[in-house]
Parts: structure tokens; sequence; C-alpha cells
């Protein structure tokens, strides 16, 4: 029962637990129009945040260094950090909670699946060591929260396009929708642009050259540049409604690839980090 690695599974147990009471309730809440249900949706989900904050804290203290390290690391800390930037942004654009039905299920789920990987502690080699590197996975992580809500959003509108699912009239107006799945692909492709760069930085600061056409690397790029056209389109061509939705969930797709799949099928410096 002393064992570190069981008391961290069982915390961060506990904060998928209080996840999954909170997705329930939220989306009770917002199905039913029940405003009280919403509210104490949020009450739990940020008790699940903290809960889930010291289970990260905690296997920092026991690995001696930040969550990214191996895949169950990271799928935690990508997690707390893509609910965070939710709540964060919800408050201050009310219009994208009703994001939250999807928001919620997608951070218990991520920490599910971290859970059935490999939890042994990695060491963080010397090359690894650096402010850099923190800030690359930092902006990276606020890239994929930033990139999740916008996905959302452009989900939420093929779906009021395409069916009348009652429920859907909780969704803010189609024009809305549009809109804030536009502003937050632009917050995503700000903090992926910041996160390259200090990637580039820490490889210069490591191995003496700012890019090497890593898998992970070109992916990134690959994923970037996806994006810039996105955005691109919609600013200078006016793209807009449904097949700019589809254009973003087809960026989005990439960012997955990019993100969590390379790193695993492609030999790399960046695979070390991900085992």
């Amino acid at each position: 029962m002393n064992n570190p690695l069981f008391i961290d599974r069982a915390i961060h147990w506990l904060a998928v637990i209080i996840y999954v009471a909170a997705s329930i309730v939220n989306t009770y809440g917002l199905i039913f129009r029940k405003e009280r249900s919403e509210q104490t949706a949020y009450y739990i989900i940020v008790t699940g945040l903290f809960v889930h904050g010291i289970a990260i804290v905690y296997r920092w203290t026991i690995a001696g260094h930040g969550p990214y390290m191996v895949r169950y690391e990271v799928l935690s800390s990508n997690a707390w950090v893509a609910l965070s930037t939710f709540l964060v942004f919800s408050r201050f654009f009310p219009k994208i909670r009703s994001a939250s039905i999807f928001m919620f299920p997608a951070v218990f789920l991520l920490i599910a699946l971290g859970l059935f990987f490999n939890p042994e502690v990695t060491k963080l080699p010397p090359s690894l060591k650096s402010i850099w590197l923190v800030l690359h996975v930092v902006f990276y992580k606020i890239a994929f929260g930033t990139i999740l809500i916008a996905f959302a959003l452009s989900v939420f509108y093929i779906l009021r396009n395409r069916t009348k699912i009652k429920w859907s009239e909780r969704f803010p107006d189609n024009e809305t929708l549009d809109i804030y799945a536009y502003r937050f692909a632009g917050f995503g492709f700000t903090f992926w642009s910041i996160g390259m760069l200090a990637g580039s930085i820490w490889a210069y600061q490591s191995w003496g050259r700012f890019w090497g056409w890593d898998p992970v690397e070109t992916w990134s790029l690959i994923t970037w540049i996806s994006f810039g056209i996105y955005l691109h389109l919609r600013r200078f061509f006016e793209w807009k409604d449904e097949k700019a939705a589809l254009l973003f969930i087809f960026c989005f797709i990439l960012s997955l690839i990019s993100l969590f799949f390379i790193p695993i099928l492609e030999s790399s410096i960046h695979s070390e980090y991900f085992k």
C-alpha cells in the first residue's frame, strides 16, 4: 500500500471517477436544460481538476521531472492542461460552455487511456534538462487544449447542420460556432508555433542544430502548415460554414497523428519520451 506507483495510480483513478461523475451530471443538465445540474457539474469538475493536479505533482516528486517522459505522464498532463484551458477560456467566453459536453468526457478518456500504459518511472536524460524543453512541452499542451475546443465547436456545427437532434439547440447559433472555432484555431496555431520555436532552440542547445527532420518534427511542421492553410483560407478567401469545419477536423486529425502516433510508430529522439 506504500508503493508510490500504487498511490500515484490510485489518485489518478479517483480523478477519473470524479470526471466521469461531472460528465454525467453535465450531460444531463445540457440535454434536459437543468441549469442547476450544469452548475453542479462545474463544481465537480473543478474538484476533479484539483485531485488530478495532486496526482501530477505527486508523480512529479517521485519521478524527479515534469510529466512528459512516458505515455502515462504525457496523456495525464495533456488532459489536465486541456481541461484547465477550457475552464479558463469558458470563463471569458461563456458561449463555448456547451463544448463541455465533449471536453469533460475527452479529459477522463485521456487519463483512463494513459492508466493502461506502463506507469514505471523513467529518469530524465541529461540532454532533456532544459527550460526550453519545458516551454516546448507546455506550449504544445496548451495548443492541444485550444484546438480540442475548436474541434468540438466544428463538430457541433456539422451536427446542427446535418441532424435534427433536439438537444443540439443548446449549442450557440451556427454563426457563433463558426467564428469561435476559427478563433480557437487561431489560438492553437499561435501556441503550436511558439512550441515549435522553443523546441528548435532546445534542439540547438542539446544537439547543435535547430532542425533535423526528425519524423515528429516533420509531422509537427506538416500540421502547422495545415492549420496555417485553414486560417489563410478563412481570413483571405472567406471560407466558413461546413467546409471550414470539415477542413479543421482534418487538421485536428493531423495534430493527433503528430502528437500521439508518430512517436510510437517512428524511431526518433521524441520516441524516448513516449515509451
